[in-house]
This record gives structure tokens, C-alpha cells and sequence, in this order.
């Protein structure tokens, strides 16, 4: 009878305090985020129900602000973030051919090392960390080097996208007066 009445009673608190009201003034909210996170997908639009995702790369975009970032903002010969904030993901959907690299569908992390005229782009297998604080070589799956373009002008933002390919796509990433791009083949 005794654990008749505790397990009542437990009830009781359960469904009162779940039905407590939160006065939505008294949350901390956070502030909005100067670098935000955001998506791109290839396809980038998708034109009917058949058009699923191949690939999707999560990533923060900071601005320029005025300031001169490769080379400054960004160190050259530094590991980089590839964006702001917590480490650029990108996750693909199937298996990929990047290089001479085939890559088994999943999440990975995707740092840069820039230098002037090239970049070494890194897919990583340590995903959800902030930044490249915690990053660790020895989980690189692929690194690779490409060369940087001079933006026709100036990317406020951070910015990447794709553009269709005959055998994939190639995903370019562009900020300040640099962009670069590498191909990606759909297996």
C-alpha cells in the first residue's frame, strides 16, 4: 500500500510540474550570432520529389568587416575552420570520389589550410567540435590542393555553393578577393 501511495504521489508532482508555466521574459535567450550558421545542398534546388540531396555542407559565414582576411584574419599555413564557429561539416548522402579518394557516404569535418596561391582542403573524421581547436591529423580521411582564384570582387560573407558537373558537382568556397573550388563525383 505504502508504494501504491509514493507512486500516486509521484505522479502527481510529475504531471503538476510539467504543467507549470515558464515565463518566456525570464529565458536566456542568446544573442544572434554575427557568423550565421548556415546550409547549402547540392542539388541546389530541388525540382521535384525525386531531387534528394547528394551532398549538404553546414558552416558558419563570417564577414569582412574591411579587413584583409587571407593571410591576416585567416594565417596562412594555419589550419582554418573553413567558416566560423563550430567546424564546417559536410555530409554526403552517397559514396564520393574526391581526387583519386573515394569517400563512403557520412558526415565529415571540412578544414583548410590556405597559403597564397593554394589552398590544402582536409575532410576529417572528428565531427562536432568548435572551431579547429581540437583538430587531429591523424583522422584526416583525405587532404588535397587547390589553387586559389581571384574573386571577380569582394565576398562580404563567406560563401559556398555548387555548380553542376558531368560527372558530380564542384564545390566552391569564396571570401574576400579568394575563391576556390574542388570537384566532387557522384558514385
Amino acid at each position: 500500500m505504502k508504494n501504491l501511495i509514493l507512486a500516486a504521489s509521484l505522479l502527481i508532482g510529475v504531471s503538476t510540474f510539467s504543467q507549470a508555466k515558464i515565463d518566456p521574459t525570464k529565458l536566456n535567450y542568446l544573442p544572434v550570432d554575427v557568423s550565421p550558421m548556415d546550409a547549402v545542398y547540392y542539388p541546389l534546388q530541388a525540382t521535384s520529389s525525386k531531387d534528394t540531396p547528394k551532398v549538404k555542407v553546414l558552416y558558419s559565414r563570417p564577414q569582412k568587416k574591411n579587413r584583409a582576411v587571407f593571410g591576416n584574419l585567416v594565417k596562412y599555413g594555419e589550419i582554418w575552420r573553413f567558416g566560423a564557429n563550430e567546424n564546417t561539416e559536410i555530409k554526403f548522402y552517397t559514396p564520393v570520389k574526391i581526387g583519386e579518394k573515394e569517400i563512403p557516404a557520412g558526415t565529415y569535418s571540412l578544414f583548410a589550410i590556405p597559403f597564397e596561391k593554394e589552398w590544402t582542403i582536409v575532410l576529417n573524421s572528428d565531427t562536432d567540435k568548435w572551431g579547429a581547436y581540437a583538430y587531429d591529423k591523424s583522422k584526416d580521411v583525405v587532404r588535397f590542393n587547390v589553387p586559389v582564384e581571384k574573386a571577380t570582387s569582394p565576398i562580404e560573407y563567406f560563401s559556398v555553393t555548387f555548380v553542376q558537373t558531368k560527372s558530380g558537382a564542384d564545390l566552391y568556397a569564396g571570401w574576400d578577393n579568394s575563391q576556390v573550388k574542388f570537384p566532387i563525383e557522384f558514385k
